[in-house]
């Protein structure tokens, strides 16, 4: 029988060979910064989740070793372009060219290659608009499980990051745009939003809560009902207009009417 990942060896291996990568960048660049932090969140979430889930131990080990290099290509982004729009780097695809290309970069954090077609796949697809396209069961879950703790975490960054280092302008300057038709419509629709479609901060704002209603797993639902998630999102900005304030309003109680829906059915 193949030997499990060892529990605490193998993680705090490539933790330590992430740090090292990690001082190649400024950490104290307020965006470097983010994304560390992040990092790690992402890690504990996937944890988080993974336990509640029931999963063996070796499931639970690759959820954190995924969540600690799904964004490695977020770095370089950063450097190049001061940036974390789509449109100047496709970081997932980065980032997994980065660790499994010629160079076999992974091996600096994981020596065991068992698992490179899984960790591989699940960070290439961490961030696309919809995953499809994955026919092995396991490696399916783990992209899942990916997902669903980037997304979690991301709950934490939307309330404890300046808004500046997130969009650029403070509260007031996001809560004095307007949700476009093409966005409010998403919405509407219990969709993620897409990228092209949002032209004002506040549809990038808006698009950061409907993201929510792709999440594949009930465990992490339960996880941001108990921290009263959206809410409190949608409570940091001051909407300067009353539709705008309104629409929110109806957008979190329709999210947390579907988020309890799907507890309840463990779907």
């Amino acid at each position: 029988m193949d030997k499990l990942l060892d529990l605490t060896r193998d993680f705090n291996a490539a933790k330590a060979a992430f740090e090292a990568y990690l001082d190649e960048y400024d950490r104290a660049d307020d965006k470097i910064h983010l994304k560390i932090v992040h990092t790690y969140g992402v890690v504990d979430a996937a944890e988080d989740i993974a336990r509640r889930m029931g999963l063996t131990e070796e499931d639970v080990q690759l959820a954190k070793v995924i969540g600690l290099l799904h964004d490695i290509g977020r770095f370089e982004q950063i450097r190049r372009f001061d940036s974390f729009e789509p449109g100047t780097m496709e970081h997932a695809a980065y980032g997994a060219q980065l660790l499994f290309g010629p160079e076999k970069m992974i091996r600096r954090f994981v020596k065991d290659d068992r698992f490179d077609s899984l960790i591989c796949t699940a960070i290439e697809k961490h961030s696309d608009f919809k995953l499809e396209g994955i026919t092995d069961e396991r490696t399916l879950l783990h992209a899942k499980l990916i997902r669903d703790a980037d997304k979690l975490d991301n709950c934490r960054v939307k309330l404890e990051e300046s808004m500046e280092t997130l969009l650029g302008v403070d509260e007031k300057g996001v809560g004095e745009g307007v949700i476009a038709p093409k966005v409010w419509e998403s919405c509407m629709a219990k969709e993620s939003v897409l990228s092209s479609d949002r032209v004002s901060k506040m549809d990038y704002w808006i698009s950061y809560i409907a993201q929510y209603y792709d999440i594949n797993f009930s465990e992490t639902y339960e996880i941001m009902r108990e921290h009263d998630y959206v809410k409190r999102i949608k409570d940091r900005v001051p909407y300067a207009l009353p539709e705008t304030q309104e629409k929110m309003d109806a957008l979190e109680a329709e999210l947390e009417k579907y988020m309890d829906e799907r507890i309840r059915n463990k779907k």
